[in-house]
């Protein structure tokens, strides 16, 4: 979802007055007002609310989106989302994970201080994003196209990672967007990061570090830019904040069994922020491409919404199987005929 001044929050002051009151609770008491999505939205400083967050496209708590979901995901005409203009990473998607922390936040995954490419990563972050391109689910991102009217492609590379174990952040520390553009800045330095503008570098954390400082009563995770310096040129590096969603089970987990039983349930739990994340940067990297007459990006019309859920023989809760192992992920928007929540085209 838009919300900030980094891309212009664009929602009705009603509904934005709703969701800061709605931020500290799980669900609202009060039914959400009437929407009229043709109506001009406001922006950040017509509502008051300029200092709400700066963070860009936040996804906010179950909670939160099961109200929004609730008063229905689509608005205005057509499929029920728009183009704006703006770029798309229609090629392909490139994923960076900068696990910051002092030791492997998820089971098998990288040793602290190490880098490599993402084959080599054993975690089920790591399985996750060699396998997600390609699915029939990613595949609905396709639904969308660039300014020349090319479909977006159904590839996403995992090509690196860095486990940064340079001054990792404290448990219940807010981190700001200026500390982690810092932290991608010094990686890029050293070259244990390198840079790539189609690159979305996902910087996840363990426990409970607040990163941008909203986690867990105003948001999940989100995806925003900033500016970072390669070879003396300013360049625009495109990055995800992933908090450890299983920190706050009731606001940020979908509060169903684990699809991989207890292999690392923080894991399967966060790789439903990722693609959201993920997806939202493919569709609406500078947010200023693909969101709906409110602000919502694609993945915000569907969020916390899974679809049919099976049940694995170990009790887990899936609905989608990529690489040879199940995962729950939210729908995502499908931006043909009507439009419409589902888990394939």
């Amino acid at each position: 979802m838009q919300f900030g001044t980094n891309a212009g929050l664009r929602a009705t002051g009603s509904l934005v007055a709703l969701l800061v009151l709605a931020a500290c609770t799980e669900t609202a008491t009060n039914p959400l007002p009437t929407m009229t999505p043709e109506a001009p939205s406001l922006s950040a400083s017509e509502n008051g609310l300029a200092n709400a967050s700066d963070h860009g496209h936040v996804m906010m708590t179950r909670g939160q989106l099961e109200n929004l979901n609730a008063a229905g995901g689509k608005a205005g005409g057509g499929t029920g989302i728009f183009y704006h203009g703006g770029p798309v990473l229609q090629a392909f998607t490139n994923v960076a994970a900068v696990y910051w922390a002092a030791s492997p936040i998820y089971n098998s995954g990288p040793a602290a201080g190490s880098t490599g490419t993402g084959a080599s990563d054993g975690s089920l972050i790591g399985s996750f994003l060699r396998s997600i391109g390609g699915s029939a689910y990613y595949g609905i991102n396709s639904s969308y196209t660039d300014a020349a009217g090319l479909a977006i492609n159904n590839i996403v590379n995992y090509t690196q990672f860095y486990a940064n174990n340079v001054s990792v952040p404290a448990a219940g520390a807010s981190v700001s967007d200026a500390q982690m553009i810092a932290s991608l800045q010094g990686a890029f330095n050293s070259g244990k990061l390198t840079y790539d503008a189609n690159t979305l570098y996902a910087i996840f954390t363990a426990g409970t570090v607040n990163l941008g400082g909203g986690f867990g009563t105003q948001y999940c995770a989100y995806h925003t830019h900033g500016t970072v310096t390669i070879a003396g040129v300013a360049k625009t590096v495109l990055y995800a904040a992933m908090p450890y969603n299983y920190a706050y089970p009731s606001a940020c987990t979908s509060g169903l069994a684990p699809a991989n039983g207890t292999l690392d349930p923080g894991a399967d739990y966060e790789v439903n922020t990722l693609v959201h994340e993920i997806e939202e940067t493919t569709t609406d990297m500078m947010g200023n491409a693909w969101y709906d007459r409110r602000g919502y990006e694609n993945a915000d019309k569907c969020a916390w919404t899974w679809g049919t859920v099976q049940t694995a023989g170990n009790g887990g809760k899936y609905n989608i199987t990529v690489g040879g192992k199940n995962y729950l992920v939210q729908q995502n928007w499908k931006n043909t005929g009507s439009g419409g929540c589902g888990l394939s085209l």
